[in-house]
């Protein structure tokens, strides 16, 4: 392979890694303005699983 060959090739690959990534975020930007628009009422539920603060400032050890 020559050198024009291989820059050929590299340049087709990083086209396509850049199409490939605008198309992505594109794709995640349309869902989340769907998700907003279908769930806007509902109130987002905590990941976690502490305990409320009442209880946290009962059981301090200090």
């Amino acid at each position: 392979m020559s050198w024009g060959q291989i820059g050929a090739v590299l340049a087709v690959l990083v086209i396509v890694f850049v199409a490939g990534n605008l198309w992505f975020h594109f794709v995640e930007a349309i869902f989340c303005q769907l998700k907003k628009w279908c769930f806007k009422n509902k109130k987002p539920t905590a990941w976690h699983t502490l305990p409320p603060e009442q209880e946290l400032e009962g059981n301090e050890d200090g």
